[in-house]
């Protein structure tokens, strides 16, 4: 079975000595619950393994009662250390007040049980992790699949991922195109945002949080105010309303509306969104359009790879902690901006012949960024692009 590397990383952190809780997060399907197996099919320690996903009713001692099992564990082995993981813990009510309780009783006793939390929700989780557990954990976000794994696991090649994007469950699938469609549509999307948001947060309008995601992917890697497409919304609802829903369609790793690249912050919060998909397959599974179609249209084309760049910029911006933006003035546009600390780079995204930009210029003449890259056509490969860390261009 494939391994991706952030396994190693949980691997190491697992073997330290006791310090932190390990907290790993990310969006539905793309492989926590598996580093956690691969994980325990790796190592010899005594370990116990519960999922908050089959819970039916609110019940915080659940917890409390999983936690004495494990301790129970200890004693019977005769071993120096337990592994205890909860998978999907953001459903459990008040978890993190139980797991601060129980975390400080096992240290205050000097009883050496590891923990790890998984969940897929990283807005409650965070919530959780400051009100309750300060100095207390490590984060480690897990982030979609990127183009070097799909291809290494599954042989897929570039056309494949920036169509199909990197959903590892769907692999199987793209020979039927309509099938995969349907697969995206009702098994992740549906689930990620009917239990990853509306029924985690108070959402009072879910039918436009649902369209605002639906033109969100549509237009992904495109510049719309949220003003223009109040209008193409079934419900109305103000721009507050959607700027909220819109962050909330980011933390659960689905779908991000970049902000203009300013050099202050109020201007950057004032400026219209950049639609962006996390993952390219929430932009072909709502395309009516096949595979074959686009690759054949040089237009459409560029733009399935310039929102792939993006989905790659987005998610190695989390786990490698940079921001990402975009920039114009005018008719001319920087398709993306990273700033990590005080450096900035600026990328545009090229797939057509013609590779001169003056966006570029003008946005190297008022900023002085770090450097400045070409995507594509006369740049960096999109093979390239899309197998390495976007670090190392700062």
């Amino acid at each position: 079975m494939f391994q991706r590397t952030v396994l190693q990383d949980i691997k190491e952190r697992v073997f330290e000595l006791r310090k932190f809780i390990q907290v790993i997060v990310g969006p539905r399907q793309v492989g926590k619950t598996t580093l956690v197996k691969q994980l325990l099919q790796q190592i010899s320690m005594t370990h116990h393994f519960v999922t908050a996903d089959d819970l039916y009713t609110a019940d915080s001692t659940w917890i409390r009662r999983e936690w004495s099992k494990v301790r129970l564990l200890l004693q019977q082995s005769g071993e120096k250390e337990a592994l205890f993981i909860i998978d999907e813990i953001q459903k459990v009510p008040n978890w993190s007040e139980v797991v601060k309780k129980e975390w400080d009783a096992d240290s205050f006793s000097d009883i050496n049980i590891k923990v790890i939390l998984l969940g897929s929700s990283r807005l409650l989780i965070q919530r959780g992790l400051t009100e309750s557990l300060a100095g207390r954990f490590e984060l480690m976000n897990i982030t979609h699949w990127s183009f070097d794994e799909m291809r290494d696991a599954f042989g897929w090649n570039l056309e494949q991922y920036i169509f199909f994007g990197g959903y590892p469950g769907s692999a199987s699938l793209i020979e039927n195109e309509e099938r995969w469609k349907n697969y995206i549509r009702e098994s992740l999307i549906e689930t990620s945002i009917s239990k990853d948001i509306l029924m985690m947060v108070r959402v009072d309008k879910p039918i436009l949080l649902k369209r605002l995601f639906e033109i969100g992917c549509m237009y992904s890697s495109q510049i719309l105010s949220l003003t223009k497409i109040q209008g193409e919304l079934q419900e109305s609802g103000n721009l507050t309303t959607l700027s909220n829903y819109l962050i909330l369609l980011k933390e659960a790793g689905l779908l991000s509306g970049l902000e203009k690249y300013a050099s202050n912050i109020i201007r950057k919060r004032a400026s219209k969104p950049k639609f962006q998909v996390h993952n390219n397959a929430l932009l072909s599974a709502g395309q009516s359009v096949t595979f074959d179609a686009i690759c054949k249209n040089p237009k459409e084309w560029g733009r399935f790879a310039e929102s792939a760049v993006g989905a790659h910029l987005i998610n190695s911006g989390i786990k490698y902690n940079f921001n990402v933006y975009y920039w114009n003035d005018g008719g001319y546009e920087v398709d993306y901006v990273i700033e990590k600390g005080k450096s900035v780079v600026a990328l545009e995204v090229k797939s057509g012949q013609d590779s001169v930009n003056k966006g570029l210029f003008l946005f190297n003449k008022e900023f002085r960024p770090q450097s400045l890259y070409l995507v594509g056509t006369d740049g960096i490969p999109f093979e390239n692009f899309l197998s390495m860390n976007p670090v190392e261009l700062f």
